[in-house]
């Protein structure tokens, strides 16, 4: 290997070659990907506008991250409300009238300035175009389909004027810790890092900043707290090809820069929807100088009160490179708030904890109101060979020893052995004696998690999963869940503990005023949150048995302060929150069956089938009608009954459909280790299906509002980016 000296292999090198499951003397008689032929220079350096292929050989070790030696010090970084208008590149903003704003790179028309707007092709840069005809009857491209306040529509008393928000994805650095670390073996035990890596003045080690892409080059990227009534229109400007930092971009991410932003699961017309059935132009990324306005009605599906929903995010959705470029950064939050049940004021509605604080521009933040991104990564230990299946031809990287680091395994995924809570690893929340309301994202490629709140003593674990464990740690509190991804439940219900799969949600208020045995607390006292799930490879979680759990991974560490005031209102177990949306007699809709298969027979990108077939953006799978908006109407029940089968035993999918949420009727496997948590979640409405293993569930939902192309797929991003994947069309 050229610029690495073999005799200077250490025992930790030694051991991590003898754990590797592919052989060197392979790696020239694989089949090579482009991004594998880029890393070993028969290509020219990225961007390049080709997708990658799928290897048929991997090594199969992941680097060891240093062991972090001084967790829960570091502040949990709790976002602010993004605030509307135009962003320069040195980050001030103009507003949305200002003679300076809107400038763009590129444009179908050339023009320097685009603002945004309902007009014909002002939707993103490659202005109005036609899309293929058919019986599916799909929009063009490049118009938003439904704007706000136009009259005779169901947006007609909505602000014509949506608040203008513009994003930049941008190249940056992030620090997810302050503490010393401690390079280890596989084994747990200390060891030295590459001889490039120097210590600090106290001779300890400290991790270096990592490169990510990022809404605003944050992570995670900035928080739209949104209002259901006010729409949002959000500009997403591609410059990742600028990096003035110069920064080691690594082998991770869409090799073209290109991405395509989905908001999670909003009721948005498909040239917002932000995925790749729709927008497959550029293999289904807009690419650096390139733009797009994403138009969030915050219109509720139907117009019906019972389909509001609580929790939205914001994520990429380039065409096979999700994974990596979620991994690298581009996840943002969207809480939405509903002016009626759950204003985000806490004397109003429901009186959800939380006390408002308007901006004076039509945004606000909210107190005790904390979402929560749970995120687990490597750190790259600089020792392990790079082989997967996307990249790397068997090389080692000690340049990039400490820098977060990515693996490509379509047939189960990736999972790290260090765990974040909004992009800092082991944060620590300072809370006053009152109630909050916390809302847990699953922001990671593929991990499940069980969260539970302990009393405990963390204690080191250096080469498991975390690195720490909560020695004697005891459950001390339990959360009362008030939603899940659709919103809402319709009754709140007490947990000892939720599980939070790969882009599900999971809102809960807790009490920091007494324990779960009736004692007060007091300022000082501590308690954890706490990841219970067992995960070795990304496949599927090794269930706990109620109260049993394998693991005790704590994540973050909460001190309780001092009394504050506290409006809100007693949340009970059982307690009524927002009705359902009914249900009409399902027996003569139409049905349809998904089944999700493993199978690589067709090679390429392809690892997983849905109903034998690998996705194809231009082949609709189902072509359901567009139902009736006015949720009243006196016409025939609309909406379709669909089942999601689980093809095998031995891996778990969060299934995503995009466009609006179901209903769960029914599970085949409703008793497995996984039971409780459906039994309390299955009870709202959804956007993933959670799917055990041989399980399937049929659901109900409609689709409304809008008509055009969607997808439906796996949320473990390497199944997805694997083809575990489907589109689908609403035909007028």
């Amino acid at each position: 290997m050229k610029g690495f000296d073999f005799s200077k292999l250490s025992r930790r090198e030694l051991f991590k070659l003898s754990m590797m499951t592919g052989s060197a003397t392979l790696i020239g008689a694989r089949r090579a990907s482009a991004d594998n032929l880029v890393a070993c220079g028969a290509l020219p350096p990225q961007p390049y506008p080709i997708d990658t292929l799928t290897g048929s050989l991997a090594i199969e070790a992941f680097a060891t991250s240093p062991v972090i030696l001084n967790p829960f010090n570091d502040p949990l970084t709790i976002p602010k409300a993004l605030r509307p208008g135009y962003q320069r590149n040195d980050g001030s903003l103009l507003s949305y009238d200002d003679p300076g704003a809107w400038g763009v790179r590129s444009s179908s028309n050339g023009s320097s300035s685009c603002k945004p707007g309902p007009d014909a092709g002002m939707q993103d840069c490659m202005g109005a175009r036609r899309r293929f005809s058919g019986p599916t009857r799909v929009p063009d491209a490049g118009t938003h389909q439904l704007w706000p306040g136009t009259p005779g529509t169901c947006v007609a008393a909505y602000p014509k004027d949506p608040l203008y928000y513009h994003i930049r994805l941008q190249v940056n650095t992030h620090k997810f810790t302050s503490s010393p670390v401690q390079p280890i073996l596989s084994t747990g035990l200390p060891t030295t890092p590459p001889a490039n890596v120097r210590p600090n003045g106290s001779g300890q080690y400290n991790l270096p900043d990592s490169t990510i892409y990022g809404f605003n080059g944050q992570f995670p990227g900035p928080m739209i707290n949104a209002m259901y009534g006010q729409p949002a229109c959000v500009r997403f400007e591609n410059d990742l090809d600028l990096n003035p930092m110069n920064l080691d971009r690594q082998n991770f991410g869409a090799p073209d820069w290109g991405f395509l932003t989905h908001l999670h699961n909003g009721h948005t017309a498909p040239e917002s929807d932000g995925q790749p059935h729709h927008m497959f132009d550029n293999k289904g990324g807009y690419q650096p100088t390139q733009w797009v306005d994403n138009l969030y009605l915050n219109y509720p599906a139907g117009g019906n009160e019972r389909e509001k929903q609580s929790f939205f995010w914001f994520h990429d959705h380039r065409m096979h490179h999700t994974g990596a470029n979620v991994y690298k950064g581009l996840v943002g939050l969207y809480p939405i708030y509903d002016p009626i049940l759950d204003p985000g004021d806490e004397n109003q509605g429901l009186k959800l904890p939380g006390v408002r604080v308007n901006n004076g521009d039509g945004t606000f933040d909210v107190k005790y109101d904390i979402p929560m991104a749970l995120y687990d990564c490597r750190f790259e230990d600089g020792v392990t060979q790079h082989q997967d299946y996307h990249n790397g031809c068997g090389e080692f990287h000690p340049e990039w020893w400490g820098k977060t680091y990515f693996r490509h395994f379509p047939d189960h995924g990736f999972v790290g052995d260090v765990f974040t809570v909004n992009g800092t690893a082991y944060p620590k929340l300072e809370v006053d004696r009152r109630k909050y309301r916390f809302r847990f994202l699953g922001a990671s490629v593929s991990r499940c998690y069980e969260l539970v709140l302990m009393k405990g003593t963390p204690k080191m674990a250096a080469g498991t999963q975390g690195q720490w464990t909560l020695s004697n740690g005891q459950k001390c509190m339990q959360m009362t869940q008030i939603a899940s991804e659709g919103g809402l439940l319709p009754k709140a219900a007490n947990r000892d503990s939720v599980q939070v799969w790969p882009a599900k949600r999971r809102e809960v208020v807790v009490d920091f005023t007494k324990y779960q045995d009736g004692s007060q607390t007091k300022p000082g006292d501590v308690v954890y949150l706490v990841n219970v799930m067992r995960m070795q490879d990304g496949r599927e979680p090794d269930f706990n048995d109620p109260g049993k759990y394998k693991v005790m991974i704590p994540l973050m560490k909460i001190v309780i302060g001092n009394d504050a005031t506290d409006n809100s209102a007693p949340i009970k177990d059982g307690q009524e929150l927002r009705p359902m949306p009914v249900v009409p007699n399902t027996s003569g809709l139409p049905k349809r069956t998904f089944t999700l298969q493993r199978g690589n027979s067709a090679g390429g990108e392809t690892q997983w089938l849905i109903n034998g077939l690998e996705f194809n953006p231009l082949s609709p799978l189902a072509s359901p009608r567009r139902g009736s908006d006015d949720y009243y109407s006196s016409s025939a029940p609309d909406g379709e009954v669909w089942t999601i089968a689980n093809g095998g035993g031995g891996w778990t999918h969060p299934f995503h459909m995009h466009m609006e949420e179901h209903t769960v009727l029914s599970r085949s496997n409703s008793l497995s280790a996984n039971g409780i948590e459906h039994s309390v979640t299955d009870k709202g409405k959804e956007d993933v299906v959670g799917l055990d293993p041989s399980e399937s569930v049929t659901i109900f939902r409609r689709f409304r509002t809008f008509y055009g192309n969607y997808v439906a797929h796996c949320h473990n991003l390497a199944h997805e980016d694997h083809n575990m994947i489907f589109g689908w069309s609403i035909i007028p």
